[in-house]
């Protein structure tokens, strides 16, 4: 009797066990839902009220982060200080000891036996290359023991040497009074002419670009725009005014060939300071200054724009 109250009394036990974990589970689903079903009631009221939504999310992390951290700055340390030092003609960049780049002559030029790479300087004298040229003169320039050696005359002489046209030095033929006369007009054909196929070539900036068509169109810009192309391109400087130096790629590559070129800007240099400013320029190629002036103020002012 006892057995069978004591087996009926644990069925019992067991169903009531079994059926408030089942209400618990259920209990625990319900509020779950509930919890659900509130969290996203409260945010669509937050976007109905234009607010922001915070959306929790795992962010997983970032294989190779440090690593790539790591290159970048590895990749700073190893950028070339001298990559953004210029050094003129004849010098090349280095470094101090605490990593600043600097200046300083070249040390040692390549030996060369074309004879088409020696080049004539503007004393009538046959270098090797433009090298040894530009070498010669920073020695000079910077009173270098190798040049502190030479003749004081030589010394002099080399401070201010460049080139003047490639190839051995030669005789050059005598440009006439009436070849002269006549050059400012060749000139100017030939200016325009090169303007012409660097436009063809798509070699001309979008400003220089509108000035060749203008003058192409416009018979009597077919001169002007050409002569204050070159002299602006010249005027590396920005100085407005253009240096011996400037000069060299229209005189060293047309010496050989033109032998008034060499004369003729000699000329237009008429103070003798060694630098052709925009009024000498325009003389010199017997056009209106007038008309030139505030032509190459308005390339000047296009260009300070486009840089802004």
């Amino acid at each position: 009797m006892f057995r069978l109250w004591r087996g009926i009394w644990w069925a019992r036990l067991t169903y009531f066990t079994e059926m408030k974990f089942h209400h618990l589970l259920l209990l625990v689903l319900c509020v779950a839902c509930l919890t659900v079903d509130f969290s996203e009631a409260k945010n669509k009221r937050k976007k109905y009220r234009g607010e922001k939504t915070k959306q929790v999310t795992e962010e997983e992390p970032k294989v190779g982060s440090e690593d790539a951290a790591v290159g970048s700055n590895e990749e700073e340390e190893e950028v070339d200080p001298c990559s953004h030092k210029h050094c003129s003609p004849g010098q090349i960049c280095k470094l101090t000891e605490d990593g600043q780049p600097f200046c300083t002559c070249i040390e040692e030029c390549p030996t060369e036996t074309d004879p088409r790479r020696k080049v004539c300087s503007n004393k009538n004298a046959t270098w090797n290359s433009d090298c040894s040229l530009h070498q010669m003169r920073c020695w000079c320039k910077y009173r270098d023991e190798k040049c502190s050696e030479l003749p004081e005359h030589k010394q002099e002489e080399y401070r201010h040497m460049h080139i003047e046209y490639y190839g051995e030095c030669k005789a050059m033929e005598e440009c006439t009074e009436g070849q002269m006369a006549d050059f400012p007009r060749r000139m100017r054909d030939w200016l325009f002419n090169v303007m012409q196929d660097m436009a063809d070539r798509d070699e001309l900036s979008p400003y220089y670009l509108k000035m060749e068509r203008e003058a192409e169109t416009n018979l009597t810009k077919r001169w002007t725009n050409a002569v204050v192309w070159k002299w602006c391109d010249l005027d590396a400087s920005h100085n407005r005014a253009v240096s011996r130096h400037e000069l060299f790629p229209i005189r060293a590559p047309l010496m050989a060939l033109e032998h008034c070129i060499g004369p003729f800007l000699d000329g237009c240099d008429s103070n003798h300071d060694h630098e052709i400013t925009l009024s000498e320029w325009v003389k010199c190629m017997e056009m209106d200054e007038a008309d030139i002036e505030a032509h190459c103020e308005d390339i000047r002012d296009n260009e300070d724009e486009a840089d802004v």
